[in-house]
């Protein structure tokens, strides 16, 4: 009887073995992707640093979104296992990355298992050399037993950037950790990522890849907008409750769809919102013009998300319009527009999202930016130089130089009117009046300051005189520019130091009065 057991438990290990092997060979049909040279570069120099620093050390990998990490820290396992015969373990957050990372490493000939919540236990672990676990089902596990996985040499930390990494560990303090992220910034201000790295190594710029042909360039479109309204979080970046407040009015929306038909219309157009309210209505109001769109949230169905992206992959001039689903672990090359309809106070999230446009194909080196949240202004150009070591030894202090509070709810740049107000009005009449100057020149020659406040309502009086057929032309060209006059009331009120809420109401109701006022008295009759 035992013989019989025997053979029968070795057929049994026999048939698991032949069907991992054809699983394997199936997932091996996912062509491997060749390392470029700075990814080989990136695998030596890494394997290198842990070969000088020992168990201790954890090491920070940064490189931008659409570099390759997955590749890259793909054959670093490999090449870890290889030397050292130890496991290597890999984290993520979401599945879409564990399979995609699952299907990299067979590609290249390791071994290894996804840990999701079915993975109870692992009395098959000594047949795998490589295990990919998402953060909390794998915490679940090690609190039931410490020793789960045995033998791990290496954790990755995909998206190091999150701080639910931080629970795991604890269980791995002699090994060595290798966190990869695009923003070496941590999503919590009070837990830095320096707490548990001992050295960042900054990877390719945005600039170089481009240059090098690796990424497609950005031509970056930015349209001011009013963010008044917008309130700050416990997590430091705007409320969905107030974005969706700011975002989901009738004349953002139409700015939405002003900007898109003005610059990427026809193109394959991702939006990005804040809040599920919001997308829901761009989608409704993009579909009164009939172009091809539809809204995608994290509520949906697995089938259901797998059939609209498909329906994306599959239509050229498609816009998928979303809410914090894409950002990671979605890699669709033929997005030729991104659209940040929303404001973020995130470097990080900035950077995911402007990615999401970046991967080149034969026929796109190059994919548009439309800004509608004031973000460039308070990052800068996407494709612009950052020192990230700063960024990782002195957190703090590189983001309070890059974020004001205040600063966002000011028009820090020169107000540009849009296309087709410019094509009503006189702008000539209104670019050549500069709030500042015009201040300063009050002072100067002995005038009170408020006299600027005057001046300005001239100008835009003379402008839309010059223009308009009669008083209620007027007062629709009034309209019109209601953002340009508050830009102009804004640089006043800093100006003198007085920017309370109540007085800027005040100041801008007074001013739209009195212009209301002048028009009538000149174009009523007209």
């Amino acid at each position: 009887m035992r013989n019989s057991f025997y053979v029968v438990e070795k057929d049994r290990t026999f048939v698991a073995q032949f069907l991992r092997r054809v699983i394997m060979i199936d997932e091996a049909l996912f062509e491997p992707k060749t390392l470029y040279p700075f990814q080989e570069k990136t695998v030596n120099q890494i394997i290198k640093e842990l070969e000088e620093n020992g168990n201790d050390f954890n090491l920070l990998f940064q490189l931008p979104t659409g570099g390759g990490k997955t590749v890259i820290f793909s054959e670093i396992a490999k090449n870890y296992i290889e030397k050292w015969e130890k496991k290597v373990l890999i984290l993520t957050h979401r599945i879409e990355l564990s399979v995609q990372t699952s299907k990299q490493l067979s590609a290249i000939g390791v071994s290894n298992k996804i840990i999701n919540s079915e993975v109870k236990t692992l009395e098959d672990q000594y047949d795998y050399n490589c295990f990919i676990a998402m953060v909390e089902t794998l915490n679940n596990r090690l609190q039931d037993n410490e020793n789960f996985i045995e033998d791990v040499g290496l954790v990755i930390v995909d998206e190091a950037h999150y701080n639910s990494f931080r629970k795991i560990f604890q269980y791995y303090q002699q090994a060595n950790i290798l966190g990869v992220t695009a923003t070496p910034l941590s999503s919590n201000k009070a837990l830095p990522l320096n707490d548990h790295y001992d050295k960042l190594q900054v990877g390719e710029s945005i600039s170089s890849l481009i240059e090098n042909g690796y990424l497609a360039n950005a031509e970056t479109f930015t349209y001011d907008v009013n963010l008044h309204g917008l309130k700050i979080g416990s997590n430091g970046d705007f409320t969905v409750s107030s974005s969706e407040l700011v975002y989901g009015n009738y004349f953002m929306q139409e700015k939405l769809l002003f900007a898109y038909e003005e610059v990427a219309i026809g193109s394959k157009t991702l939006i990005f919102n804040s809040g599920i309210e919001t997308s829901v209505r761009v989608k409704e109001t993009f579909e009164k013009r009939g172009f091809k769109i539809k809204h995608l949230d994290s509520t949906f169905s697995d089938k259901d998300r797998k059939d609209i992206l498909s329906w994306f992959k599959d239509t050229p001039d498609a816009i998928l319009t979303s809410v914090g689903i894409l950002t990671t672990g979605f890699d669709e090359p033929t997005v030729e527009t991104i659209i940040l309809n929303r404001a973020t106070r995130s470097l990080t999230l900035y950077h995911q999202m402007i990615g999401r446009g970046s991967r080149r194909l034969p026929n796109k080196d190059m994919f548009k930016l439309i800004d509608l949240g004031n973000n460039v202004r308070r990052f800068g150009l996407w494709q612009d130089y950052i020192n990230w070591q700063d960024a990782f030894k002195f957190p703090d202090r590189f983001l309070e130089s890059r974020v004001s509070e205040q600063e966002d709810m000011e028009f820090e740049v020169e107000y540009q009117l849009p296309k087709y107000i410019r094509e009503r009005l006189n702008t000539e009449v209104l670019d050549s009046f500069n709030m500042k100057q015009v201040y300063d020149d009050c002072v100067d020659n002995g005038e009170p300051g408020k006299k600027a406040v005057d001046y300005s309502l001239e100008n835009h009086f003379e402008a839309i005189r010059s223009t308009a057929t009669d008083f209620y032309d007027g007062l629709e060209l009034q309209e019109a520019i209601q953002e340009h006059i508050e830009h102009r009331l804004k640089q006043y009120t800093k100006l003198i130091a007085k920017s309370t809420k109540n007085y800027f109401k005040y100041l801008l109701e007074t001013y739209n009065r009195q212009l209301r006022q002048k028009l009538r008295a000149v174009l009523e009759d007209e």
